[in-house]
C-alpha cells in the first residue's frame, strides 16, 4: 500500500526530536562518564563514545523513515546539493537541528541538576583540532554517501560505528556537525567546546562538506558503458579472416 511522504511539519519535528536526543546522549553520557570515571579521561571518553554511537544508531533507525535522520546541517546541505532535498526546505531542517541541539543540552543539564546553560571552558584549538574536524566531517559524509549507494540497510550502523571511532582517532573527538558544535559551547561539562573555538570548527566542517561533495560526487558518478570496438584491419572480422 503506497503512503504519502511525511509532511514538512512532521519531518521538522522528527529532526528536532532526533537532534535533541542526540545532544542529550552526548552531553548526558559525558557528564555521567566524568562523574563515574574517577578522573580517568580514557574511561570517560570510552563511555561517551559508546553511548553516542548506540544512541545515534537507534535514532537513525527509527527516525530515518520520517525525515532522513540528518541531525546535521552539513548532511542537509549535501542532500540539497545532490538534489535529494528541495532547497526551500533547508531552512526548516536547519532550524530544527540547531533548535533541537540546544534543547538537548538543556535536557541533559536538567537531568543532572545543572544550570540550564553554561559557556564551556574546554579548549579545542590549534591546527590539529581544526584539521581533525575536516577529516571527521569528510569521512562522515563519505560513509553516508557510499552507504546510501551500496548498503542502504546498513547506513545507521555504518554512521554509528564511524562516529564511535571518530571519538578516538581524531584529536577533536569528531564533532563533525555545526549544530552539535554550537550546542556543545553551551555546556561547561566533559563534552563542551569554548565558544571562541566554534567558528574555526564550523568553517572546517563546511570546507570538508564542499570537498566531500566534489570527491564522492566524482567517485560515485555513473560510468558510461564502454563503446564497442570498431573492426580494424587487424581485428578478426568476417572480412579479413584468412580462408
Amino acid at each position: 500500500m503506497n503512503q504519502d511522504p511525511p509532511t514538512l511539519q512532521r519531518r521538522f519535528v522528527a529532526e528536532l526530536l532526533g537532534t535533541a536526543f542526540l545532544l542529550a546522549v552526548i552531553v548526558g553520557s559525558g557528564i555521567m562518564g566524568e562523574r563515574l570515571s574517577g578522573g580517568n579521561f580514557a574511561i570517560a571518553l570510552l563511555a561517551n563514545a559508546i553511548a553516542t554511537g548506540a544512541g545515534l544508531f537507534a535514532l537513525i533507525t527509527v527516525l530515518g523513515p520520517i525525515s532522513g535522520a540528518h541531525f546535521n546541517p552539513v548532511v542537509t546541505l549535501t542532500g540539497a546539493m545532490n538534489r535529494k532535498l528541495p532547497w526551500v526546505e533547508v531552512p526548516a531542517y536547519w532550524a530544527a537541528q540547531f533548535g533541537g541541539a540546544i534543547a538537548g543540552v538543556w535536557t541533559a543539564h536538567t537531568m543532572f541538576g545543572l544550570a540550564a546553560f553554561a559557556f564551556s571552558q574546554h579548549e579545542r584549538s590549534g591546527f590539529g583540532q581544526v584539521f581533525s574536524e575536516f577529516v571527521a566531517t569528510f569521512g562522515l559524509l563519505g560513509v553516508i554517501a557510499c552507504g546510501v549507494r551500496y548498503q542502504p540497510s546498513s547506513v545507521a550502523a555504518c554512521v554509528a560505528a564511524y562516529v564511535t571511532a571518530g571519538y578516538w582517532f581524531t584529536a577533536s573527538t569528531a564533532l563533525a556537525n555545526p549544530a552539535v558544535t554550537v550546542a556543545r559551547s553551551l555546556t561547561d561539562t566533559f563534552s563542551g567546546i569554548r565558544p571562541v573555538d566554534v567558528p574555526s570548527f564550523v568553517i572546517a566542517q563546511i570546507v570538508a562538506t564542499l570537498t566531500a561533495f566534489a570527491v564522492f560526487g566524482w567517485l560515485l558518478a555513473p560510468q558510461s558503458s564502454p563503446r564497442p570496438v570498431a573492426a580494424t584491419a587487424t581485428s578478426p572480422s568476417p572480412l579479413n579472416t584468412p580462408r
